[in-house]
């Protein structure tokens, strides 16, 4: 018999069972942790000693053993701590795309104790200069194209020294070191620096995506992370329970998976559910160069992967794709997506042309170190607009302006208490006492909650349109528009107006060999939401939406784009 999700809970949960759970005080604060979680990233990488010569990463033609990114991550912790001085709560800033240097570099860096400071590598030379600078580095690991944009700044920030993965034909002047010659200045047999890590010390901080105004940097601990870490693994634990397919996952041999990363490791998604709970599973990690719906399918049958995702809209792609129908897909078995709200329509998508595969969709924040809700197998197709419930270690609420809890069912914005919740914003208080209070992160999304706890993410409230005094949640309009078989990608904004304050205007892709046009689109959303939601212009593109380097969709910038001259409808 199918178990329930409780039943199936309580079975891994209580005393004495793999993901057991108990109560701490962590900044004065009574929690729930995972009793067995790692207690430092340290940990989760000697335990990847284990995994010896199995393939670890994949990146284009290159593949790098267990066995040998231990032996380059030790060389480089190394040279990090013997030849660049670096203490424990030294920060360690990271820059550069997805190449396997970025994972050697994360795990030198935290297993000496360093705070690792992942920059966005899309970052101009002015906003990695911010990042460095409002971080504190002593250090900053990149590649080619990073350092030649941040070489200009460097005689501004006190850095002890550049180490440039790749640096191809680029002129390197102090302090700028290439990689090769950093690493050939350990023992090839050099051990990781002895150091102690507390879960509670500083691990990670890792910048917001904000789309408007300076980042802000959350800083997370140790136990954040891999609060992370065991939580995705108590995920894949519950979906096998209630498959009766458990002793597969916790007993007997080691099965190992492959998964295809379509995100950037110095995203929270990319780092703290994908990167890290690789290596603690022992799986294979295929990178990509950059994102491309056909390369990911040309992978996918390669190496024969058996999860991928990212946000939803990448899914789209994929389901979208030309190439489809030919390549073979038959591995992959989960297909997990967040960081954006997903439509209804791409579960039943899913279910069509990946039939052998559970998709999962979760919600989780930078602030939250990844996951916090999650919904994926029966339950998600029971109810495909949720985010899920929030995992066991954590607490989710609904509370109106004044922080007052709200009954199921009633909208307002989603506050989140538990281990993954980060310490608060590097170096500035009055951004954290704003978001941080009393172990609760008000998240400023809204959102609401079923009578089963499920989760239901409505819009950011700053994204939410009011259109003459009746609120329109973006997601909703989103959903209608997905659900038509012409629209591959979808974003809803607000355009002026002089009368009702805002009106809904949308910008849809239409997918590959797909037509529509406005009024066809139009009366499709009429059919399923209320006439003051349906956009009352749609531009029809079939160029991909911008969107950050996190996936999420530039909303800004299509603003930017459309309403140029700030002018009002009528």
């Amino acid at each position: 018999m199918t178990l329930s999700r409780d039943e199936a809970t309580a079975r891994l949960v209580g005393p004495g069972l793999p993901f057991e759970i108990r109560e701490l005080d962590i900044r004065g604060v009574r929690t729930r942790v995972w009793a067995n979680a790692p207690v430092s990233l340290r940990v989760i990488l000697e335990q990847s000693r284990e995994h010896g010569a199995r393939d670890f990463i994949v990146y284009e033609d290159e593949r790098l053993s267990y066995a040998d990114h231990y032996s380059a991550v030790c060389r480089l912790a190394w040279v990090l701590h013997q030849v660049y001085g670096v203490v424990p709560g030294e920060r360690i800033a990271i820059a550069m795309r997805n190449y396997p240097e970025w994972s050697v570099a994360f795990w030198a860096a935290a297993s000496i104790g360093a705070v690792v400071v992942p920059l966005n590598a899309w970052w101009t030379g002015a906003e990695l200069d911010y990042g460095l600078g409002d971080s504190g580095a002593c250090l900053a690991i990149v590649d080619r194209e990073r350092w030649q944009r941040v070489e200009p700044y460097v005689a501004g920030l006190e850095l002890r020294g550049v180490i440039v993965a790749r640096p191809g034909d680029a002129v390197l002047v102090a302090p700028g070191e290439a990689w090769q010659h950093a690493i050939a200045r350990a023992p090839a047999d050099a051990a990781l620096p002895a150091v102690d890590i507390d879960p509670e010390d500083d691990a990670t901080i890792f910048y917001t995506s904000g789309t408007t105004g300076f980042p802000k940097g959350a800083l997370g601990s140790h136990r954040n992370i891999c609060t992370n870490v065991a939580t995705i693994a108590f995920r894949a634990a519950l979906a096998a329970l209630r498959k009766d397919t458990l002793p597969a996952v916790l007993g007997g041999e080691k099965i190992y998976g492959a998964g295809l990363l379509s995100v950037p490791f110095f995203h929270a998604t990319g780092c703290h559910s994908v990167l890290c709970p690789t290596v603690m599973a022992g799986n294979k990690l295929v990178l990509m160069h950059r994102w491309n719906p056909e390369r990911a399918l040309e992978l996918i049958e390669r190496e024969v992967v058996n999860s991928f995702g990212g946000v939803p809209g990448m899914v789209w792609q994929v389901l979208e794709s030309p190439d489809f129908a030919n390549r073979n897909t038959s591995s992959v078995t989960s297909i997990g997506y967040g960081g954006a709200p997903s439509a209804p329509e791409l579960v039943r998508r899913i279910a069509q042309q990946f039939p052998q595969a559970e998709p999962g969709n979760g919600y989780g924040l930078t602030e939250t170190s990844s996951v916090t809700t999650y919904n994926s197998g029966a339950d998600y197709g029971e109810k495909p607009d949720s985010a899920g419930p929030a995992v066991p270690v954590c607490t989710v609420k609904i509370v109106d302006e004044d922080g007052n809890s709200l009954p199921p069912g009633e909208t307002g914005e989603i506050w989140i208490a538990g281990p993954n919740v980060v310490k608060g914003y590097w170096n500035k208080p009055e951004a954290t006492a704003e978001s941080f209070s009393d172990g609760w992160l008000r998240t400023g999304d809204l959102g609401r909650m079923d009578a089963e706890g499920f989760v239901y993410i409505l819009d950011r409230a700053k994204d939410m349109l009011i259109r003459g005094g009746e609120n329109v949640y973006c997601v909703e309009v989103e959903d209608a528009l997905y659900s038509h078989p012409a629209v591959m990608d979808a974003a809803v904004i607000g355009r002026p107006h002089h009368v009702l304050g805002e009106e809904v205007v949308a910008v849809v892709q239409l997918a590959p060999g797909r037509a529509a046009d406005e009024a066809e689109l139009q009366a499709h959303c009429r059919e399923r939401i209320a006439a003051f939601k349906v956009p009352v212009m749609i531009e029809l593109r079939r160029e991909p939406l911008p969107r950050n380097a996190n996936g999420k969709i530039v909303k800004p910038q299509l603003k930017d784009e459309l309403f140029a001259d700030g002018t009002p409808a009528a």
